[in-house]
Order: C-alpha cells, then structure tokens, then sequence
C-alpha cells in the first residue's frame, strides 16, 4: 500500500493551505538547506570514524607503576582456583 497521485494531491493542498502561496518557497528552501547540512554533518562524522585513533601516552611514576603491578598480582591470586 502506496501514496497515490490523489493522497499526494490533497498533502500538497492541505500544505498549500496552512502555509499559503507566499511562504512556500521559504519553505522548500530551509528544507533543501536543512538537508544538505544534515548530509555533510553525515559526511564529516563518517570521516572522523574512519581516522585512526591517535596514540594515547601515558606518564605513570615508578610508585604508580609498582602499585598498578602489585593490585593486578593480587587481583589474580584472588581469581586463581585453590591449589590442592
């Protein structure tokens, strides 16, 4: 089940109506505007996907380091199944 010639005769009537003749053209534009903005925020969102993610440093202290170590080996012996 479609739109027809007759639906979309009586949607541009009723459009027709409630806008009048003068703000039709106003119309049309903002929308032909509004749609390509949305198609190149589309493409400019696409392209940052498809960049690479940049490299991430990270300056830890050698206490930060220890720490870090130490939390995961006692993270692992908590998980580790008992020994028999």
């Amino acid at each position: 089940m479609g739109i027809g010639a007759p639906e979309l005769i009586i949607f541009l009537l009723v459009i027709l109506l409630l806008f009048g003749s003068t703000k039709l053209p106003k119309l049309a534009k903002s929308l032909g505007e509004a749609q390509k903005e949305f198609k190149k925020g589309v493409a400019e969102a696409d392209a940052e996907s498809a960049k690479p993610a940049a490299e991430e440093k990270v300056t830890m202290t050698k206490a930060e380091v220890e720490a870090m170590l130490a939390e995961r080996d006692a993270e692992a012996r908590r998980n580790a199944p008992p020994s028999v």
